[in-house]
């Protein structure tokens, strides 16, 4: 069974990035604790962009994918942030596949 990448961009609300970061960072850290299908789990934060978060998540296959997704740490991480209006009304997450990687050394 093949893996599968998300990369996936957040837009929070002006202001708001810090304070949701802490949510995520916890959310990760839990999922790659517990979630044996969550591979790789990273928060990247452009520097030019103030109130956007990226995420770059490998999961072990799809089914590992949607475990994750309806799993109980995304869930707690909804709760938690509730209320708190961290992400911006047009800035839901996107998760979108990422290309099929090439092995180093065979990228021809």
């Amino acid at each position: 069974m093949s893996k599968l990448a998300i990369v996936a961009t957040i837009k929070t609300v002006p202001g708001k990035r810090d304070e949701y970061l802490a949510f995520l960072k916890a959310h990760g850290k839990r999922c790659l604790a517990t979630e044996p299908g969550t591979l790789q789990f990273e928060i990247l934060v452009p520097h030019e962009e103030a109130d956007t978060v990226m995420l770059y998540e490998v999961y072990a296959s799809p089914e590992a994918f949607q475990t994750h997704w309806n799993g109980t740490s995304i869930q707690q991480m909804k709760q938690e942030a509730a209320g708190r209006s961290a992400i911006s009304a047009d800035g839901m997450v996107r998760p979108c596949p990422a290309p099929t990687a090439i092995e180093a050394g065979n990228g021809r």
